[in-house]
């Protein structure tokens, strides 16, 4: 009698909404579908480095569909080739990915399901080129993972923007102020110009898109001039201004992603009060973006990206990542897409959208540049 698969399954990166649906979803698949056994590692590749897990049953998973976070803990630093340890004061990185995978095969482990970002997928292309069987589930709100058309976790973080953006409206409408709201994304302007779209905002300022202040003063006194005494202002915390440098808040030099981005908005509400005298004021949504409960439509893309997941395992077809595909799931291969960030490009039609309402996007006319670009190069 052929003995039951065993499968692996962690969490990775920065936690988001949606996390506890994936793993419910590939434990009761796994155990309802295929009569699989299900070990979850604690804090990402740590756990499997480490060895520290625990082994999921159908109870261990019940009620968890409607929490954030995730139960098995995460961590966004650690990187299995580039693990950080405490040597007296000052860190040293090692390679322990060997360790990995010796813990992987000695728990007799047939296949490791790791849900994650851009840094996590990396990782799991690294360790599947060692020899362990991998299968990768897309997890981000900043929606900047190549492969897939929308990652868990967006969703949530985009209804909790959302929402901030229109608390901050009647405040804006009530002092007649210029209101700047920042978002994370990181290097995509995904978040914030999809709620700054939902949320009405009369300028939406994305990294892909380096504003020019000028374009952005104008716009708000234009507003004035037209009785509109107050704006909104939605900007990612990677954009940057024309000729400039994304504002770095800190350095985390235990960090596979060392740079932490944040503050952008305080130097552009600055750079408003100054040429336009007009009164600004600054809400940074940060981590808030990160916490809560699933959207539904994240508790549903979640628990199809689990169910996925263990489908490709019990079929052995490994090194893939599950991915929506307009609205079906599908797979990529990793090595297709470690290493690589999804952007808004100029033929977006998020970003059409948003021209066509009259949204400032911080320069003259985005979509017709663009397209004298593209005319230049043919």
């Amino acid at each position: 009698m052929a003995s039951k698969m065993k499968l692996g399954v962690l969490t990775g990166g920065g936690d988001c909404p949606g996390l506890n649906a994936v793993i419910r979803s590939v434990v009761k698949t796994a155990i309802n579908d295929y009569d699989m056994e299900v070990v979850g590692f604690m804090d990402g590749y740590e756990g499997l480095i480490e060895n520290r897990y625990k082994k999921l049953r159908s109870h261990d998973v019940s009620g968890i569909l409607t929490l954030g976070g995730t139960i098995l803990g995460s961590s966004n630093r650690a990187d299995p080739f580039n693990f950080p340890i405490m040597q007296g004061n000052e860190y040293i990185y090692l390679d322990r990915s060997s360790e990995a995978l010796q813990n992987f095969e000695r728990l007799g482990l047939d296949v490791l399901i790791t849900i994650g970002g851009d840094g996590t997928m990396a990782a799991s292309q690294g360790m599947a080129e060692k020899g362990l069987k991998i299968i990768g589930v897309p997890k981000t709100i900043d929606n900047d993972l190549f492969g897939t058309d929308q990652t868990f976790g967006f969703d949530s973080a985009l209804a909790s923007a959302t929402d901030a953006i229109d608390k901050i409206h009647t405040t804006a409408q009530s002092h007649h102020r210029v209101m700047v709201i920042e978002v994370m994304g990181r290097y995509a302007g995904w978040l914030a110009l999809a709620s700054g779209i939902a949320g009405g905002g009369d300028i939406i300022l994305i990294p892909e898109i380096p504003y020019q202040i000028d374009v952005v003063c104008d716009k708000i006194k234009d507003r004035n001039v037209s009785g509109k005494n107050f704006s909104i202002i939605v900007i990612g915390e990677g954009a940057t201004a024309e000729g400039g440098e994304m504002v770095v808040k800190r350095m985390v030099k235990n960090s596979p992603d060392q740079v932490r981005l944040g503050g952008v908005s305080n130097q552009l509400s600055a750079q408003i009060e100054g040429i336009t005298t007009l009164e600004t004021r600054v809400t940074i949504l940060g981590h808030l973006l990160r916490g809560g409960t699933p959207t539904a439509f994240d508790r549903i893309l979640a628990s199809r990206f689990g169910t996925a997941s263990v489908h490709l395992a019990a079929k052995e077809d490994y090194g893939h990542m599950v991915a929506l595909h307009g609205s079906e799931i599908g797979k990529v291969k990793i090595k297709d897409i470690a290493g690589k960030t999804r952007i808004i490009t100029r033929d977006s039609s998020l970003l059409k959208t948003a021209v066509s309402l009259d949204t400032c996007l911080g320069i003259e006319n985005p979509i017709e540049e663009k397209k004298e670009e593209l005319a230049a190069q043919d």
